[in-house]
Formats: C-alpha cells, sequence, structure tokens
C-alpha cells in the first residue's frame, strides 16, 4: 500500500510510458500511479494495461475518449485519487522532463517538512535550471513566470511549473469543478487558489529536462489562455 499517488497523463507517450512507470517504481518509497490517456491512437494504453499485470494493485489506468486538455486530465486524476483516499498527490509528465528521482524530495516536503504543496521549482532564487530548451522557449517560460508573479502576487518563482505534489487536503479544499483553465493555465490557477486559501506552499529546485523521444503537447493557444488568464484570474479571485 501507499500513501501516494502520482497521476501522469498521456496522449501518444508510447515511447516513454513504459520506461517512466518502471523508473517510477524503482524508486525506494513505494509510489502509486494512475495513467490518465486520452484516447491515444498510438497505442499508449494498451503498453499501460500490459504492464498493469506486471505491477498489480500499483499501476492504474483511465482512459478518457477524447483530447480534452492537461487541467482536464488532472482533475479526473485528483478525483479519483481522493476516492483512493490518498494522503499526497503528484503531478508528473511522462516525458521524463521531470526526473522520477525527484519524486522523493517532493513527497518529503510535503509529509515530513511540513508543507500543504510542493512545487518543483526550475527557478528558484531566479537561477535557471534546465536543460535541452531553446532559448525563446526557455525565456517565454522564465518571463511566464515572472510575469505571473508580478500579476497575482504569489510568491513563487516557479508559477507555471507541472511538477507538484499537493497534499489531499488541499485538493478537497480547492473547488475543482470550479477550475476555469485546462491548458498551461491550469498549473497556473491551481497555486493560485491554493495560496489564497493560506495553504503553505515550498518550491523544491529541480532539473527540468526536455524530452528526448516523442513531441510536445505546447502551442500557441494554451501559451495565450496563461498570459490572458491570469488577468481574468486575478480580477475575480476564488469562485464562490
Amino acid at each position: 500500500m501507499s500513501d501516494t499517488l502520482v497521476i501522469i497523463p498521456t496522449y501518444n507517450e508510447k515511447e516513454n510510458i513504459e520506461a517512466i512507470i518502471k523508473a517510477v517504481f524503482n524508486e525506494d518509497k513505494v509510489f502509486h500511479v494512475l495513467v490518465v490517456d486520452d484516447n491515444s491512437p498510438d497505442g499508449t494504453a494498451t503498453i499501460v494495461k500490459n504492464l498493469m499485470t506486471v505491477f498489480p494493485e500499483k499501476l492504474f489506468l483511465e482512459k478518457r475518449q477524447g483530447k480534452n486538455g492537461l487541467g482536464t486530465a488532472y482533475i479526473h486524476g485528483f478525483k479519483w485519487a481522493l476516492k483512493k483516499q490518498y494522503n499526497y498527490v503528484i503531478e508528473m509528465d511522462a516525458d521524463f522532463s521531470h526526473n522520477p528521482k525527484d519524486l522523493v524530495r517532493l513527497y518529503n516536503a510535503c509529509a515530513k517538512e511540513g508543507a500543504d504543496v510542493s512545487v518543483g521549482s526550475r527557478y528558484v532564487n531566479n537561477q535557471v535550471n534546465v536543460v535541452n530548451w531553446d532559448i525563446k522557449r526557455l525565456l517565454l517560460s522564465y518571463f511566464a513566470s515572472k510575469y505571473v508573479r508580478l500579476i497575482t502576487r504569489i510568491p513563487l518563482f516557479d508559477t507555471t511549473a507541472g511538477f507538484v505534489c499537493w497534499n489531499s487536503k488541499v485538493l478537497k479544499t480547492i473547488k475543482l469543478d470550479k477550475i476555469r483553465f485546462i491548458g498551461y493555465a491550469f498549473q497556473i490557477e491551481m497555486k493560485f487558489k491554493a495560496w489564497k486559501h493560506q495553504f503553505k506552499i515550498k518550491e523544491v529546485s529541480v532539473i527540468f529536462t526536455d524530452r528526448s523521444l516523442g513531441a510536445s503537447k505546447m502551442s500557441g493557444n494554451i501559451i495565450s489562455e496563461a498570459l490572458l488568464g491570469v488577468i481574468k484570474m486575478k480580477l475575480k479571485g476564488l469562485p464562490k
């Protein structure tokens, strides 16, 4: 049994999914893994189903009918985790941009060091820990986080990070059905609402390495949602 669920959303990740699952299970701490697959046409879900026979009671799959966005995939996973009564829930990408060896550090920040939310941060104290990104993408990400911090006043260096550990009490408090954003801005909105609810957020310095296999899911629409959405989020605050 484990007190922690790692949620990995997937769409066409056949090159990475088996390796990332095995890497998580190879850590000293016991983690469970939930893959939320958006009906990948490349057979990602089939690979996961086969692995479930190798890792019974540790690996789970939720297959959705369409590609409905990163945010809704995580919301689906959060609700699943709360029903199963996990104490901690970790968001993680399938492409090894998030190092499985950092999972324990994120967990410890919450379970042993008193944080309610721990963020795997690429930009702690304005130091940039990103490998294999071109300069345009790096600057866009870095200054997007700066922009969010300026607009919202949230005291985080990496506001757009997607490697996050949540204490279940935070997910129970945030109204998950009221989350407005489904793309890049989802990560911002979740952190903003946790902060507005006065939960303790701790940044844990990690090295982010861009994927070597598979295709990036980043798009102009996702970035626009983030940049324009934070202004609306700041003005409207928390939903009632």
